[in-house]
């Protein structure tokens, strides 16, 4: 049985997919480390707001994780050619990262912060964004990560402040600490993979 011209061209057409996505993949892991450092971030903002200055807390702790997220970034770009999964993942991220700082300068700025409302806007804009990249790459661990930071939110608005600080600590640790660490155990296995397969041609 021959394939026509129009059916061999729509299975090139899906490979062609299936590839982006697994190299969006592959990119998305290369950024694990980045969870892990935000993750740690909010820890610190969080324990400095409490123990401290909750003014100061957020705003700087985050300036200073962007500007380690800048360098690192910087220094471990590899100069390959942009594709539009990455730009489209890239800017998923920055957007809220930009959306968050203004959010969070705002609040502790002019003293609206209230706890319980607070957790729930930055556990749901975070769903949102792990939705979002889930959903393009067709990747269900990071949409896993978007019903905890969603869990976490419905807990905030309808449980005690215990309960959302608890749901919140929770949500960093596991989709921000425990994820972030999946992303890099992937990413090194597969770079072991490559520098294998790299060795065994050049054999």
């Amino acid at each position: 049985m021959t394939t026509s011209p129009e059916e061999q061209e729509l299975k090139d057409r899906l490979s062609l997919i299936e590839t982006m996505i697994a190299e969006g993949r592959q990119t998305t892991q290369s950024w694990g480390w980045t969870f892990v450092l935000w993750g740690v971030a909010y820890y610190v903002a969080i324990a400095w707001a409490h123990f401290g200055n909750p003014t100061l807390a957020w705003p700087v702790t985050m300036i200073i994780a962007g500007l380690i997220t800048w360098l690192v970034a910087s220094r471990k770009s590899d100069g390959g050619p942009e594709t539009t999964l990455g730009r489209s993942m890239v800017s998923i991220w920055l957007s809220l990262g930009i959306s968050l700082f203004l959010f969070g300068i705002c609040v502790g700025l002019s003293g609206h912060a209230d706890q319980q409302v607070v957790v729930a806007f930055i556990a749901t804009t975070l769903g949102m964004a792990n939705a979002t990249s889930s959903f393009i790459l067709r990747w269900k661990p990071q949409f896993a990560c978007a019903v905890v930071w969603w869990a976490a939110a419905v807990l905030s608005l309808f449980g005690t402040v215990t309960q959302s600080s608890i749901a919140f600590l929770a949500a960093i640790f596991l989709c921000q600490i425990v994820f972030g660490g999946y992303m890099m155990i992937l990413e090194d296995r597969e770079r072991k993979v490559v520098e294998r397969d790299s060795g065994a041609a050049q054999a």
